[in-house]
């Protein structure tokens, strides 16, 4: 009796078969894109052009050392008075000589409002500042706007500022309340 011989399996087009199925996975496969901050920023300035003046009671400065330690207006600050010590700044509610100018301006859907007059946050943070703490910083920054937004969103349309379905309602408390946040280049801001 003869042996039938066994027939070898073409593995020739297994690569092409894999590689086709790779490629398949990684064109179908979605990826979680992580956001940034948002932020505006300013147009450049052109040829010998000035940065314009700011009086220095319209600048809430705020410093963040190496060491995460914090300074609001060159004083020591808790993190969790951040967002109230930003929200007084923005707001004036007394009309302090030491907070921000403020000014009635008549913003299309809002109507007379009181406005900073050219209020900027300006946040520096030294370079041996930890990502945690940039980040707690940012968010309480951008926490005491939308609460200002949502306040004024309140107080003129009845709902929360995240709930307003108008674009028009929307730019015009933008308009009201915008982010002035200026964030400097870091540097050794040392041990202050």
């Amino acid at each position: 009796m003869a042996r039938r011989a066994t027939q070898e399996i073409n593995a020739g087009s297994m690569a092409d078969i894999a590689f086709l199925l790779l490629i398949f996975f990684l064109v179908t496969t979605t990826m979680d894109v992580d956001t940034g901050i948002s932020r505006k920023l300013p147009p450049p300035l052109r040829g010998d052009e000035k940065p314009p003046d700011i009086n220095e009671r319209n600048i809430f400065t705020v410093l963040v050392n190496s060491r995460d330690k914090l300074m609001v207006e060159g004083k020591p600050c808790d993190i969790r008075m951040l967002r109230e010590r930003t929200k007084e700044f923005m707001s004036n509610p007394q009309n302090r000589e030491d907070l921000p100018e403020m000014i009635s301006k008549e913003i299309p859907g809002l109507g007379i409002v009181r406005v900073p007059k050219n209020a900027v946050i300006s946040l520096k943070n030294d370079r041996g500042t930890s990502y945690k703490m940039y980040i707690a910083v940012q968010n309480e920054l951008a926490a005491a706007i939308n609460e200002l937004r949502d306040e004024l969103s309140q107080e003129k349309f009845g709902r929360k500022y995240s709930e307003l379905l108008s674009e028009k309602q929307i730019q015009a408390v933008q308009k009201a309340i915008p982010v002035p946040i200026s964030e400097a280049e870091p540097e050794n801001i040392g041990e202050k």
